[in-house]
């Protein structure tokens, strides 16, 4: 072509889940071994069908053709700033509360209203790679901060202290996380939060798979902080908790002088989320409640039938963590790239999951395993998969 792309686009990795299924292509499976789909965390049933009914019946209205208003319906909001307010036994205002076309939308308005080219932000390894191409794709470091097996996954406010200079704009943490499955202790969330504040920075905290916890305890105290909105920018998604991925609904909650600039951003991007999928979530809100508990209930037992696989002895692949939506798995293969091995999983064994080495320099060792998207049922199954592959 003739014309120049954008250096910055063109020098960002392709999108992960899009590669990982081009492993597929041409590819058939026989039914005595068939695919188990490790890859993307997509939940594996079709949202409640009392919320499939209102939002046919809301699809005959004129009014959710039209568009909402820039930061989202206002008795969405409000709803989303009880829900939270209860939830974190604190009061968050409907003012703070912004609601996006998904929770990667909401990052990417976050971070953009927060850095730009040649700011830092420190993100923790392994780290979600839609953030990090964001960052890449705006010119802004990311400065990436260990996060050590040793540790189950977990990182250190000490170590991101050391990391933090003039640049520096926010951190951001992930969870549960995002790949790790690893749910970090309020008192890490905390320490975090105690050093971005000291520092003068964001803490930008993705809690999109919060609703898949085992705990019913808040996760944190950090809105209970007095002016926790001059640091805490949380990020939430109603994709998962409702099974609304299509529909596009997340939210940012943060200080009201934060969500003004990110007003003007949404403004330029997509002007407001798509109206049906707010309807959808707030619809939600109201009536779900008792069928969230049943399928965060359904998670768990698949959670617990997958650490059941790695309680046998024969099996050299080992947990490193694990949690809501996904399990991080060091390979035995030494010296082997993580894609390899991953390829090889989905060549010989039918079984599609994730190289650590989408997930940030370094991860070699280790695969991704998306297993909320299979019944407990299956599980076993992957463990002989995963056994088989050893040779």
């Amino acid at each position: 072509m003739s014309y120049r792309v954008n250096s910055l686009v063109r020098s960002v990795a392709a999108p992960a889940i899009a590669e990982a299924h081009g492993w597929l292509s041409g590819r058939s499976f026989p039914k005595e071994k068939p695919l188990l789909d490790l890859c993307q965390a997509v939940p594996s049933y079709p949202p409640a069908e009392a919320l499939q009914a209102h939002v046919a019946e809301l699809a005959r209205r004129p009014e959710t053709s039209t568009y909402a208003p820039i930061l989202g319906l206002p008795h969405l909001r409000e709803k989303l700033a009880r829900r939270m307010s209860a939830k974190y036994g604190a009061e968050i205002p409907p003012g703070r509360v912004a609601i996006t076309a998904g929770c990667n939308q909401a990052f990417c308005l976050a971070a953009t209203a927060l850095a730009g080219p040649g700011d830092e932000v420190l993100l923790p390894l392994p780290y979600y790679f839609n953030y990090q191409m964001w960052l890449e794709m705006q010119g802004v470091r990311a400065v990436h901060l260990p996060c050590r097996e040793e540790r189950g996954a977990v990182p250190a406010a000490e170590d991101a202290a050391r990391l933090v200079s003039a640049k520096t704009r926010a951190i951001v943490l992930v969870t549960p996380n995002n790949p790790t499955g690893a749910i970090y202790p309020p008192a890490v969330i905390e320490a975090f939060y105690e050093l971005a504040r000291a520092k003068g920075l964001a803490l930008v905290l993705d809690e999109t798979y919060r609703d898949f916890r085992a705990e019913a305890a808040p996760p944190h105290g950090l809105f209970r902080k007095p002016a926790c909105e001059d640091t805490l920018v949380q990020l939430y998604s109603f994709s998962k908790v409702y099974s609304l991925t299509g529909y596009r609904v997340g939210a940012l909650i943060a200080s009201e002088r934060l969500l003004a600039e990110v007003a003007k951003i949404m403004d330029c991007v997509a002007i407001c989320a798509p109206r049906i999928g707010q309807e959808a979530a707030a619809f939600g809100l109201d009536h779900l409640e008792g069928w969230q508990r049943e399928k965060c209930a359904m998670m768990l037992e698949r959670l617990e039938a997958l650490r059941r696989i790695f309680a046998d002895n024969r099996l050299r692949y080992r947990l490193v963590s694990s949690g809501a939506y996904f399990a991080y798995v060091r390979h035995p293969f030494d010296g082997t790239a993580a894609a390899a091995v991953a390829k090889r999983l989905v060549d010989e064994e039918n079984l599609l999951c994730l190289p650590g080495t989408m997930f940030g320099q370094g991860e070699e060792p280790y695969l991704r395993l998306a297993f909320a998207n299979l019944d407990k049922s299956l599980m076993p199954e992957v463990g002989r998969r995963l056994l088989a592959s050893q040779g």
